[in-house]
């Protein structure tokens, strides 16, 4: 059974920073594509901003968070990290990670997600 547990969650003033943490049980790092999402108030869909490939070298990033968030792994502690900088009041929203067990097809588990408010 996969398990992904995201923290790191919180409130920061707009230009701040915060950095989500993503541990996972249960899959193969070594194959397994991560993912970050958010849904943002008032939206029933999560949007995919984030991913790196298990090489830990390849990542996309969709345009909105392009220059200032990072997505980074250590598999050694089966870890996902999103480093958020120059965060935005827009950015508020909740914070969902994601595994694609093989990298191929959508998404296979979800986090249960974290929090992430953004004041002016």
């Amino acid at each position: 059974q996969v398990h992904l547990v995201e923290s790191g969650g919180g409130s920061v003033q707009a230009g701040g920073s915060l950095r989500l943490s993503c541990i996972s049980s249960g899959l193969v790092p070594s194959v397994a594509c991560m993912a970050w999402a958010r849904q943002l108030p008032g939206q029933e869909h999560r949007e995919p901003i984030a991913s790196i490939n298990p090489d830990g070298r390849t990542t996309n990033y969709d345009w909105s968070v392009k220059g200032r968030f990072t997505i980074s792994r250590d598999d050694s502690k089966n870890t996902v990290y999103l480093q958020m900088d120059s965060l935005k009041p827009e950015d508020t929203a909740v914070y969902y990670c994601a595994a694609n067990l093989n990298c191929r097809g959508g998404i296979d588990y979800w986090g249960q997600g974290t929090q992430v408010t953004i004041s002016s």
